[in-house]
């Protein structure tokens, strides 16, 4: 399914769960809970400004809104269970795209899922992380993350469902 514009698809709130496996370690996991994309609260300062180093990015403009993600469940992994938050910012593009950045500013990775499909790398240090995305209807979609380096190898399946339609 093809999608117009990436930042006004992910807007809302989401129902999460994602499998996880540790190739290395042999754990398996499971996390349950909900991802909501949406403005920041009042008094709360816009998510995701820039980095100083990346001065050619201006960052979040009236023209290229940004959105709070974020992401709040259980995470039951191997013998732990507890609770697991993620932060991150979603950067409308002209082109209806979106960069995804950290909380702290720092780009991502680029999503576009304008085509219905999207696949995004991302390099931290000697870790490399492959994200694909697949829409799969107008309220649900799938992100496949496979994470590769010298400390890391693991693969996160996510299915993602609106609970706002």
């Amino acid at each position: 399914m093809r999608v117009s514009d990436t930042l006004a698809f992910a807007a809302g709130h989401w129902r999460i769960e994602r499998v996880l496996a540790d190739h290395r370690s042999g754990a398996q996991g499971r996390f349950t809970g909900s991802a909501t994309l949406s403005e920041p609260a009042p008094g709360e300062p816009a998510p995701g400004e820039p980095a100083p180093s990346e001065a050619d990015d201006p960052g979040p403009t009236p023209s290229r809104p940004a959105l709070r993600y974020l992401e709040t469940g259980e995470l039951r992994f191997g013998t732990h269970t507890g609770p697991a938050t993620r932060t991150l910012c979603y950067q409308g593009r002209p082109d209806g795209s979106v960069d995804v950045r950290f909380a702290d500013g720092h780009l991502f990775y680029r999503l576009d899922l304008r085509s219905g499909r999207c696949v995004a790398v991302h390099q931290c240090r000697a870790d490399r992380y492959e994200i694909t995305y697949l829409v799969l209807s107008e309220n649900a979609m799938e992100e496949r993350w496979q994470v590769q380096g010298p400390g890391k190898d693991y693969q996160a399946t996510a299915t993602l469902i609106r609970r706002d339609h």
